[in-house]
Protein backbone atom coordinates (compact mmCIF):
# COMPACT_ATOMS: atom_id res chain seq x y z
CA UNK A 1 0.00 0.00 0.00
CA UNK A 2 1.16 3.46 -0.83
CA UNK A 3 2.04 6.25 1.68
CA UNK A 4 0.13 8.79 -0.63
CA UNK A 5 -3.32 8.63 1.50
CA UNK A 6 -6.09 10.72 0.12
CA UNK A 7 -7.73 12.50 2.94
CA UNK A 8 -11.64 12.51 2.94
CA UNK A 9 -11.59 16.30 1.72
CA UNK A 10 -9.08 15.73 -1.09
CA UNK A 11 -11.86 12.88 -2.46
CA UNK A 12 -14.75 14.65 -1.79
CA UNK A 13 -13.18 17.69 -4.06
CA UNK A 14 -12.02 14.96 -7.13
CA UNK A 15 -15.13 13.52 -6.75
CA UNK A 16 -17.46 16.81 -6.92
CA UNK A 17 -14.76 18.18 -9.77
CA UNK A 18 -15.40 15.49 -11.95
CA UNK A 19 -19.35 15.01 -11.21
CA UNK A 20 -19.60 18.98 -12.36
CA UNK A 21 -17.31 18.68 -15.07
CA UNK A 22 -19.75 15.85 -16.60
CA UNK A 23 -22.89 17.63 -15.43
CA UNK A 24 -21.32 20.48 -17.40
CA UNK A 25 -19.80 18.78 -20.40
CA UNK A 26 -23.98 17.65 -20.59
CA UNK A 27 -25.41 20.61 -20.58
CA UNK A 28 -22.46 22.64 -22.92
CA UNK A 29 -23.14 19.79 -26.07
CA UNK A 30 -26.47 20.35 -26.78
CA UNK A 31 -26.04 24.42 -26.81
CA UNK A 32 -22.75 23.68 -28.89
CA UNK A 33 -24.75 21.27 -31.05
CA UNK A 34 -27.85 23.83 -31.14
CA UNK A 35 -25.24 26.69 -32.84
CA UNK A 36 -23.40 25.10 -35.17
CA UNK A 37 -26.12 22.37 -36.17
CA UNK A 38 -27.30 25.39 -39.25
CA UNK A 39 -23.67 25.25 -40.82
CA UNK A 40 -23.28 21.84 -40.74
CA UNK A 41 -26.24 21.07 -43.23
CA UNK A 42 -26.33 20.34 -46.22
CA UNK A 43 -27.74 22.72 -48.57
CA UNK A 44 -29.46 22.46 -52.13
CA UNK A 45 -26.90 24.07 -55.03
CA UNK A 46 -27.82 26.74 -56.92
CA UNK A 47 -30.29 29.87 -56.16
CA UNK A 48 -32.51 30.04 -59.29
CA UNK A 49 -35.77 29.17 -58.86
CA UNK A 50 -37.82 27.87 -62.40
CA UNK A 51 -40.63 29.75 -62.85
CA UNK A 52 -43.80 28.75 -64.28
CA UNK A 53 -44.13 31.03 -67.73
CA UNK A 54 -42.32 29.59 -70.44
CA UNK A 55 -39.48 31.88 -72.44
CA UNK A 56 -41.46 31.53 -75.92
CA UNK A 57 -44.70 33.28 -74.41
CA UNK A 58 -42.43 36.75 -73.21
CA UNK A 59 -43.07 39.55 -75.20
CA UNK A 60 -41.84 42.38 -75.29
CA UNK A 61 -44.42 43.90 -72.97
CA UNK A 62 -43.59 43.26 -69.38
CA UNK A 63 -45.48 40.75 -67.22
CA UNK A 64 -45.56 40.33 -63.39
CA UNK A 65 -44.02 36.91 -62.47
CA UNK A 66 -43.80 35.47 -59.28
CA UNK A 67 -41.38 33.69 -57.25
CA UNK A 68 -42.36 30.77 -55.18
CA UNK A 69 -39.58 29.40 -53.08
CA UNK A 70 -38.92 27.76 -49.28
CA UNK A 71 -36.71 29.81 -47.32
CA UNK A 72 -34.73 28.27 -44.57
CA UNK A 73 -33.60 30.82 -41.49
CA UNK A 74 -31.43 27.78 -39.14
CA UNK A 75 -34.57 25.83 -38.55
CA UNK A 76 -37.77 27.80 -39.46
CA UNK A 77 -38.54 26.81 -42.97
CA UNK A 78 -41.12 29.47 -44.77
CA UNK A 79 -42.70 30.10 -48.16
CA UNK A 80 -41.70 33.04 -49.73
CA UNK A 81 -42.75 34.69 -53.06
CA UNK A 82 -41.07 37.26 -54.53
CA UNK A 83 -41.91 39.25 -57.74
CA UNK A 84 -39.93 40.49 -60.71
CA UNK A 85 -41.03 42.28 -63.99
CA UNK A 86 -40.11 40.21 -67.14
CA UNK A 87 -39.98 41.13 -71.06
CA UNK A 88 -38.01 40.10 -74.12
CA UNK A 89 -35.51 43.21 -75.04
CA UNK A 90 -34.94 41.32 -78.75
CA UNK A 91 -33.28 37.89 -77.72
CA UNK A 92 -32.80 38.92 -74.44
CA UNK A 93 -34.89 38.36 -71.58
CA UNK A 94 -34.71 40.69 -69.17
CA UNK A 95 -35.95 40.53 -65.40
CA UNK A 96 -36.21 43.58 -63.33
CA UNK A 97 -37.14 43.67 -59.65
CA UNK A 98 -40.15 45.66 -58.55
CA UNK A 99 -38.53 47.12 -55.42
CA UNK A 100 -38.10 51.13 -56.36
CA UNK A 101 -35.03 52.65 -55.22
CA UNK A 102 -36.26 55.42 -53.38
CA UNK A 103 -38.05 54.05 -50.49
CA UNK A 104 -38.53 50.17 -50.95
CA UNK A 105 -42.31 50.51 -52.48
CA UNK A 106 -43.63 48.11 -55.38
CA UNK A 107 -43.52 49.79 -58.84
CA UNK A 108 -46.18 48.55 -61.39
CA UNK A 109 -45.57 48.96 -65.48
CA UNK A 110 -48.08 51.36 -67.26
CA UNK A 111 -49.87 52.46 -63.99
CA UNK A 112 -49.03 55.85 -64.54
CA UNK A 113 -51.68 57.48 -67.84
CA UNK A 114 -49.41 59.84 -68.58
CA UNK A 115 -46.34 57.67 -69.36
CA UNK A 116 -47.63 54.13 -70.12
CA UNK A 117 -44.21 52.75 -71.32
CA UNK A 118 -42.55 53.30 -67.78
CA UNK A 119 -42.28 51.94 -64.24
CA UNK A 120 -44.31 53.75 -61.52
CA UNK A 121 -43.93 54.35 -58.24
CA UNK A 122 -47.17 55.33 -56.43
CA UNK A 123 -45.62 56.71 -53.30
CA UNK A 124 -43.80 59.20 -53.97
CA UNK A 125 -45.15 59.31 -58.22
CA UNK A 126 -41.51 57.36 -59.38
CA UNK A 127 -40.58 56.62 -62.97
CA UNK A 128 -38.42 53.99 -64.36
CA UNK A 129 -37.84 53.94 -68.65
CA UNK A 130 -38.41 50.17 -69.44
CA UNK A 131 -34.93 48.86 -68.94
CA UNK A 132 -34.98 50.12 -65.48
CA UNK A 133 -32.91 53.64 -65.76
CA UNK A 134 -34.83 55.97 -62.88
CA UNK A 135 -36.12 59.05 -65.03
CA UNK A 136 -33.94 62.32 -63.71
CA UNK A 137 -36.63 64.57 -61.68
CA UNK A 138 -38.47 61.72 -60.34
CA UNK A 139 -37.02 60.73 -56.43
CA UNK A 140 -35.19 57.19 -57.29
CA UNK A 141 -31.57 58.01 -56.51
CA UNK A 142 -31.00 54.24 -59.07
CA UNK A 143 -31.84 52.30 -61.58
CA UNK A 144 -34.18 49.21 -60.55
CA UNK A 145 -31.98 45.86 -59.71
CA UNK A 146 -31.67 42.88 -62.32
CA UNK A 147 -32.61 39.46 -61.57
CA UNK A 148 -30.11 37.09 -63.30
CA UNK A 149 -31.88 34.88 -65.76
CA UNK A 150 -31.69 30.90 -67.21
CA UNK A 151 -33.69 28.81 -69.15
CA UNK A 152 -34.47 25.52 -67.82
CA UNK A 153 -36.18 23.00 -69.67
CA UNK A 154 -38.14 26.14 -71.80
CA UNK A 155 -39.23 27.78 -68.65
CA UNK A 156 -37.79 30.70 -67.06
CA UNK A 157 -35.69 30.39 -64.12
CA UNK A 158 -35.04 33.49 -62.13
CA UNK A 159 -31.56 33.51 -59.68
CA UNK A 160 -30.92 36.98 -57.29
CA UNK A 161 -30.83 40.35 -57.83
CA UNK A 162 -27.73 42.59 -58.93
CA UNK A 163 -27.00 45.60 -59.93
CA UNK A 164 -29.16 47.07 -63.40
CA UNK A 165 -26.35 46.13 -66.67
CA UNK A 166 -28.61 47.70 -68.67
CA UNK A 167 -28.63 51.04 -67.72
CA UNK A 168 -25.17 52.46 -69.67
Amino acid sequence: MSNNRVSRRQFLSYTLTGVGGFMAAGMLMPMVRFAIDPVLQKHDGGNFVKTEHKIADITDKPIKVDLKFEQVDAWYKSEVTNVAWVYKDGDQIVALSPVCKHLGCMVNFGEDSGHPDQFFCGCHAGRYEKNGKNVPGTPPLGPLDEYEVKEEDGYLSLGPTKANTLVK
